[in-house]
């Protein structure tokens, strides 16, 4: 009797301490909310792109959707009704929507004055320029998933406009620029609707995926990839995506042109694009940007980062052993670099970030880097950034005082600068310049 009594006094220790932590947390964020709404104002900046919308007429408070968001905090309780709270922190799960039992929330895109910075695109994915798609993470949404389904809508969205259109000798039906996830899943819907495509890539098939480190998680839930169904694993890393994108190169009927740079492509008046490339001239009905929205590595224009040992992407983390690592940066990249080299044998790892705490990463990753931080692996200097750079150390200037740290490497996510200005070259709009949605109707009937 003694025994099971002491049995069940463990297993409700070990059950239940984690749930009290977990329901502590989550009336914490919405004690939080509560706060903020008596101040006047919600506490967070609105949603950048895809976020849900929630009908609260119909909302029963259950609590499912703040419980199951990956993300952690974008949404929370008031007044038992879910709420927004960090809207910029929703990358588009969806899981929210999945798991609401009333059907009280849908997905929904910010309206452009919540996003003057990304291009004007209709609910198809069509830029103000008819014909025009953009699809991935160039449109606002960060998630392969998204990307892949968008660019097989693009494509449905082509097939059904060019089905009375006839073909023109040496004109393809669609260029597809960008062979990312977004790129793939377009081409690969091109050759299952039987059109006349080619795919142009800059770099490498899988875009920024090739680039990720080894083993990272790239989707958590299922996906569908036109031509070879839904992927059963619900959860995919960089590798098993990558061998995926293998198995598509291999087929005759996939037609990419790698290290192709498109320098400028315009609509003339006959409605064709013309699109010049580092390698010649193409012309289509149609055009899909399947762009990387990163863009090229933002520099920190500091005295010495032109030295070979400072890099702006980490590709293989365990690369670099017994090494001394600064890392530059207070984004998701930034922090899974930095647990990714201090959990190599002997590196020394320090992470510097120029504001006082980190304010938009994911909830896992807060959560790990502060077990790394109080484990050794990983030291923060807030309120810091570099000075200098020299070939075997780092100058940092740290709430205003000046430190050197030996150091072996430099490793910089600053962001990158995205192709905005190619964009506005060849006629997309931003946010509503001057853009309406009936605008872009008449635009496209005109044509």
């Amino acid at each position: 009797m003694n025994d099971t009594l002491l049995s069940l006094g463990f297993y409700t220790l070990v059950l239940g301490v984690p749930l009290l932590v977990y329901l502590r947390k989550l009336r914490n964020r919405d004690r939080r909310a509560q706060e903020a709404v008596e101040k006047g104002k919600l506490y967070s900046e609105g949603p950048k792109a895809q976020h849900p919308q929630i009908d609260t007429m119909r909302c029963i408070g259950c609590q499912s959707c703040t419980e199951v968001c990956p993300e952690g905090d974008v949404l929370a309780m008031l007044g038992g009704k879910a709420v927004i709270v960090n809207g910029h922190k929703c990358i588009g799960h969806s899981l929210c929507a999945d798991v609401c039992p009333v059907g009280a929330i849908t997905m929904a895109m910010a309206g452009p004055s919540m996003g003057a910075d990304m291009p004007y695109l209709t609910a198809e994915y069509e830029t103000n320029v008819p014909n025009l798609f953009i699809a991935g993470e160039l449109g606002g949404l960060a998630l392969i998933k998204n990307a892949i389904h968008q660019g097989r809508q693009c494509i449905d969205t082509l097939v059904a406009r060019l089905a009375d259109q006839d073909r023109a000798p040496g004109v393809h039906d669609v260029v597809i620029i960008g062979a990312g996830p977004a790129g793939i899943s377009a081409s690969l819907r091109a050759i299952e609707a039987g059109l006349d495509y080619l795919t142009l890539e800059r770099d490498e098939i899988g875009g920024t995926v090739a680039k990720y480190p080894r083993q990272k998680l790239v989707m958590t839930s299922p996906v569908e990839f036109p031509m070879y169904g839904k992927f059963k694993k619900r959860e995919l890393s960089k590798e098993d995506l990558l061998a995926f994108w293998n198995q598509v190169l291999q087929r005759a009927d996939f037609k990419v042109r790698t290290g192709e740079r498109v320098d400028h492509l315009e609509r003339r008046d006959d409605g064709i694009f013309h699109i010049a490339t580092s390698q010649g001239q193409h012309h289509a009905r149609a055009v899909v940007l399947a762009l990387g929205r990163g863009g090229e590595p933002r520099k920190l224009g500091v005295k010495g980062e032109q030295l070979p040992k400072v890099m702006y992407r980490l590709i293989e983390a365990d690369h670099y052993v017994n090494r001394k690592i600064l890392v530059v940066g207070g984004g998701d990249s930034a922090i899974e670099a930095a647990m990714g080299l201090g959990r190599q044998q002997g590196n020394q790892v320090t992470l510097s970030y120029r504001k006082e705490s980190f304010s938009r990463i994911k909830e896992r990753n807060a959560q790990r880097i502060q077990e790394d931080i109080h484990s050794g692996k990983v030291r923060v200097l807030f309120n810091s950034s570099p000075v200098e750079i020299r070939e075997d150390s780092v100058i940092l200037d740290v709430q205003g005082e000046s430190q050197e740290l030996p150091n072996d490497y430099v490793w910089i996510f600053a962001g990158g600068t995205p192709p905005t200005a190619f964009l506005k070259k060849i006629g997309i709009s931003f946010g509503m310049q001057d853009i309406t949605l009936e605008a872009s109707r008449e635009a496209r009937q005109a044509t």
